[in-house]
């Protein structure tokens, strides 16, 4: 306790003492205005700062509620249950709602197409729970090494799967890779490209002698035959969206290290592809895939349409990934190739292990915008009379006089399962670049 001493004269008389007591604890805070805590605070930092915010805040809730005082009625008096686009207006009777029935009606064709076989739903169903295995010790790195496995055998048995026929045909396919891969494997010891042509061709000859083996064994464990015709729905995008990322990334990677090359024969070929497929739309290359390569190829060749169409968005969107490639190459410093090679590192070794690894990381932001952009593309495919889920749409479904004038109901549900597809990439890659730190390292 604290005394504090005042003496005060009054004449003659002595000092008189005077005490004051000085508190032992502090005074308790006071409670912060209103305006400054809680969710006042928060409107006003955030929607209401200014006068200008403040207007724009007052019109765009407005114009929320205009949106949601029509979308509300129309959702919650929607009918489920009709047969036709005739009995769902007699249900609603003049009231405003949607007739979701075209979904409940249609849904099968929305997803597999119309002319897949309704008892062999389970295939496309089974390869896309697989996709999802397959992808996902890809996708998280701390998933045992041992499922790669699966992500290897993966694309012959969903071609198996979706396309249905022998079984001997995926498994020549398979051996074909394996094959391949171990000749690369030898010969990529001496010489990069060496190794890479020699496992091309390995392949490809496994490949021949075995298409003479799977005609006395076509009917050992086989499916039932789909030909790619019958491919429709949202399964096509799926299959064209998850192939053609899958096959431009590495094709990309090649594309910009061959932009880089200090040969020039292969840095011109590279420059000339790239700057030429950027400048072309991708529903021209889409029209060629379809018409012109059909007077290009030999009389009675049978190229099936759905590859011819894979090859085609391939090549345009490896030619964006591989100036995004180039871009985060060139933003790496210059003494990340002189480490490399002083390290005793040869030019594949150091793409391999120092360089491409961490250019990949600073690409991952415009990989994966070019990912969802090639993902929605996928939907120009129905301009040439194929019948992914717009096609559906605007082709069996619209025609039909059951369901004719039917479009927010049926475009509604395409923006939906695009839209999760999309936002499930878009997440990915940002919790991969929260778990690589990309700006810190």
């Amino acid at each position: 306790m604290s005394i504090t001493m005042r003496l005060s004269w009054k004449g003659d008389k002595m000092p008189e003492q005077v005490t004051a007591f000085v508190r032992h604890t502090p005074l308790p805070p006071s409670p912060p205005p209103a305006s400054q805590t809680g969710m006042v605070k928060w409107l006003r930092e955030n929607l209401f700062s200014s006068v200008f915010n403040a207007i724009l805040t007052v019109l765009a809730l407005y114009f929320i509620y205009k949106i949601l005082a029509g979308f509300i009625p129309w959702m919650m008096n929607g009918v489920w249950n009709t047969s036709s686009i005739a009995e769902c207006y007699a249900v609603l009777d003049g009231k405003r709602g949607g007739c979701f029935s075209v979904l409940t009606e249609r849904w099968h064709q929305l997803i597999f197409g119309f002319k897949y076989p309704s008892d062999q739903y389970w295939r496309p169903s089974l390869s896309f729970i697989l996709l999802l295995i397959s992808v996902a010790p890809v996708l998280f790195s701390k998933l045992p090494r041992k499922m790669l496995l699966i992500t290897a055998i993966y694309p012959f048995l969903a071609y198996w799967l979706i396309w249905g026929g022998t079984v001997i045909v995926p498994l020549i396919g398979l051996l074909g890779f394996v094959g391949g891969f171990k000749v690369f494997q030898a010969m990529a010891q001496q010489k990069f490209a060496v190794g890479f042509f020699a496992a091309t061709f390995a392949a490809l000859l496994i490949w021949y002698l075995g298409s003479y083996l799977s005609a006395p064994l076509s009917n050992f464990i086989a499916l039932e035959a789909v030909p790619s015709r019958d491919m429709g729905g949202f399964m096509l995008n799926i299959i064209l969206g998850t192939v053609c990322v899958s096959l431009s990334i590495p094709l990309g990677i090649l594309l910009a290290l061959g932009r880089q090359s200090d040969l020039p024969v292969i840095r011109v070929i590279c420059v000339v592809f790239i700057e030429f497929i950027r400048g072309v739309p991708l529903i021209t290359l889409l029209f060629v895939a379809n018409v012109v390569l059909a007077y290009v190829l030999p009389p009675g060749t049978n190229f099936d349409l759905i590859l011819r169409v894979i090859i085609m968005i391939t090549l345009f969107s490896a030619a964006y990934i591989a100036e995004v490639i180039r871009g985060g190459l060139a933003a790496l410093p210059t003494g990340q190739y002189e480490a490399a090679g002083s390290l005793g590192l040869d030019y594949a070794q150091s793409m391999r292990l120092i360089i491409l690894p961490q250019a990949l990381k600073v690409s991952i932001p415009g990989i994966v915008n070019v990912a969802v952009g090639l993902f929605k593309d996928t939907t120009l495919v129905s301009i040439i009379s194929m019948f992914d889920l717009v096609g559906m749409i605007r082709g069996p479904i619209l025609a039909s006089t059951e369901w004719n004038g039917i479009y927010w109901e049926l475009l509604g549900f395409a923006a939906v399962l695009f839209f999760i597809v999309c936002y499930g990439i878009s997440q990915y890659s940002q919790w991969l670049e929260r778990q690589l730190a990309t700006d810190h390292r």
